[in-house]
């Protein structure tokens, strides 16, 4: 499936059930970044605008850069309102964006979708001197209790491709060639979602690599997700923890 499309029937599983980002991961933005109530940035592969959001939220100003039409109309609808958003059908290889034309470019559960060499080459030319890459990940805890191996498991067992595009594919190694020699900073914090059983079925069909209806590993999934449920709640709840992973530097 074209990269751009995978998402497309999954965008209300992605509004309701993907999270946010922690509070401390935007203050940390704003307070050592360098991000200001009135910086210009640029959000890429922006989704459903679900960092858009944070950023907004902030005062910044934001263009949402997203090639999904799905995707982007959500987020257009959720945030059209405010006079500081704009959206463009774009990509991180061709953005459509004039010549340094952003102080600082973030790209929130995106950057393992991009082409890393004609990503690094657009950025270089919409940024201003100066200006910054931010790339961030919620990235799901996959061992230290016993629902999380399961769950990670689940994926390997029927997910469709979660090995091939799991962002954790992405390498230290890729990610020091991609940011200026030196420049490479990173910053982690903690998170977690609270699910019931309808939650974390959502949850898991918001994943670009769970099967849809239909497919021959859906049902074996979702009764493996019901037991592995059955296993692990507590009081009907599971925990989804996540890392918070910022990478950011000039490229």
């Amino acid at each position: 499936m074209n990269n751009r499309e995978r998402f497309s029937n999954r965008v209300d599983s992605y509004l309701k059930y993907r999270p946010s980002y922690p509070k401390e991961a935007v203050d940390y933005l704003y307070d050592f970044v360098g991000l200001r109530s009135n910086s210009k940035i640029a959000d890429i592969g922006s989704g459903t605008g679900i960092f858009s959001k944070l950023l907004l939220e902030r005062g910044s100003y934001v263009i949402a850069v997203e090639p999904n039409q799905a995707m982007r109309v959500a987020a257009e609808q959720m945030l059209e309102s405010n006079p500081n958003f704009q959206t463009i059908s774009g990509s991180a290889e061709s953005t459509g964006l004039p010549d340094q034309s952003v102080e600082f470019i973030v790209c929130a559960q995106a950057f393992h979708w991009f082409d890393r060499l004609a990503t690094q080459t657009e950025f270089r030319r919409i940024l201003q001197p100066g200006g910054r890459v931010i790339l961030i990940w919620n990235s799901r805890l996959t061992n230290g209790t016993s629902f999380r191996e399961e769950y990670d498991q689940l994926l390997h067992t029927y997910g469709t491709d979660y090995e091939k595009v799991n962002h954790k594919n992405i390498s230290q190694t890729m990610l020091l060639s991609f940011f200026k020699e030196g420049t490479m900073h990173e910053v982690r914090f903690r998170m977690s979602q609270e699910f019931d059983f309808e939650g974390l079925r959502g949850r898991l069909q918001s994943s670009s690599y769970s099967p849809v209806p239909g497919h021959p590993n859906y049902n074996p999934m979702m009764t493996e997700l019901r037991n592995l449920f059955d296993r692990n709640n507590q009081d009907g709840i599971v925990l989804f923890d996540y890392e918070t992973e910022i990478f950011w530097g000039e490229v």
